[in-house]
């Protein structure tokens, strides 16, 4: 009997055999609603038709455009659509396939541009599982374990200002953690040896908490003070999830590399960055490129997205349609004193499950998530302990969708929290 690795740990039992929109069929027949899209993934839902379309004409026209060897005709069009929404400056492209192989690809550019090696990260950010994103993850010990060898040197971690952790108002939190940066420059990484600062403007694995626009326009300063590149990861927060189409725009954040992926191309594997010209130019020869980069299909069903949003008026929806789910978080939080916090932007909201001393408390949050699989829909927990669980639907959700994932969270709630 073949099997799967036991490291790859599923959230669930289910096995799927279709998914249409926002929901998910099982083997049985079984209809459950998906409030994870695959992690922030199927952006447009589940199986749209545009993008099943465009996927499908593809595959009849060429499968496989390495774009080392020449220009498939998707990769302009892509360029220019998804040029349109980018913060101001960042008009040069590198396409990968993973959030982890984008990230690696920024960090190398602004090691490049710079000649610098440092990078500073911050507490509870995920950046990947590879080696080199593993280094530069902080969300949890289990992804920086170094019992295969030692990660990659030369990053430095700095404090984020994670307003329930510390117990501190936004000013007190953003204050100290600018001044814990500046201490660092002086006692552990020079600005002269740092590269980059990345940072992801709405933290995903540590429960989707946001930065705010003063933590980056502090950010902002230090990185033009000292010549750093600023690098943005919008891997998980970008295409729309915010209520935003970056996550950037609601800080007032200019990044000069700006890293996406996930919802790009609603379930193809795209990943890449966008930087200023005179950045990407410093890339050295043979520093970019992959097998499946820039892949003709991914593209496709990139472009068929980028249209479905800006038509279906996605990134407006994903405003509304979270500030719905807010409420409804938030109603039900005032009910139990388990839940510690509700947080989050647009259709990206988490909630803590703490002790009295706001003490994580996991067990709470994996009982909750298991009464909600009971009754048909999928949650997910993040969060170091496992104490967090977070709603990431699809951005085309419906109010009668958020709705029902309301009455169904208040129902698992109850049953849990009584």
């Amino acid at each position: 009997m073949f099997h799967l690795s036991p490291a790859l740990l599923q959230a669930t039992p289910l096995e799927v055999s279709r998914a249409k929109g926002c929901e998910i069929f099982d083997g049985n027949g079984d209809t459950f609603l998906d409030m994870t899209s695959g992690i922030g993934v199927t952006s447009t839902g589940h199986c749209h038709p545009r993008v099943v379309a465009a996927a499908q004409a593809q595959l009849g026209q060429l499968m496989h455009g390495q774009y080392g060897i020449f220009r498939h005709d998707k990769l302009q069009p892509l360029m220019d659509k998804l040029g349109s929404t980018m913060p101001v400056g960042l008009d040069a492209f590198f396409f990968a396939n993973s959030g982890a192989e984008a990230v690696e690809s920024a960090v190398r550019l602004a090691r490049n541009h710079t000649n610098r090696q440092n990078v500073i990260v911050f507490q509870n950010g995920f950046h990947g599982r590879t080696l080199g994103s593993a280094a530069l993850t902080t969300s949890g010990a289990r992804f920086r374990s170094t019992r295969s060898g030692p990660l990659p040197p030369g990053v430095v971690v700095a404090p984020f200002p994670h307003l329930y952790r510390y117990g501190w108002d936004r000013e007190t939190a953003d204050a100290f953690c600018l001044k814990e940066l500046d201490h660092i420059f002086a006692t552990i990484a020079s600005p002269d040896d740092t590269a980059a600062i990345l940072v992801e403007p709405v933290q995903g694995e540590a429960g989707y908490m946001p930065g705010s626009t003063a933590f980056f326009k502090g950010l902002r300063e230090r990185a033009n003070r000292y010549g750093i590149v600023l690098i943005a990861d919008e891997v998980q927060c970008g295409v729309g999830r915010t209520g935003t189409f970056w996550a950037c725009e609601q800080f007032k954040l200019k990044p000069d590399i700006l890293i996406f992926a996930k919802g790009i191309a609603s379930g193809l594997p795209l990943s890449g960055i966008a930087a200023r010209t005179e950045i990407m130019a410093s890339a050295l020869p043979g520093s970019q490129g992959g097998t499946y980069s820039a892949n003709v299909v991914a593209c496709a069903a990139a472009i068929a997205t980028l249209e479905v949003i800006e038509e279906e008026n996605l990134v407006s929806n994903s405003a509304k349609m979270g500030e719905r789910l807010r409420a409804g978080l938030e109603a039900a939080s005032q009910r139990y004193h388990a839940i510690g916090e509700v947080r989050g932007l647009g259709l990206m909201q988490a909630t803590e499950f703490s002790e009295k001393d706001r003490a994580p408390a996991p067990e709470l949050a994996q009982a909750v998530r298991m009464a909600a699989l009971k009754r048909n829909m999928i949650v997910l927990t993040c969060g170091p302990y496992g104490h967090i669980i977070r709603m990431i639907p699809p951005l085309v959700i419906s109010q009668a969708e958020v709705d029902r994932a309301i009455r169904i969270w208040d129902e698992a709630l109850a049953e849990v929290l009584r």
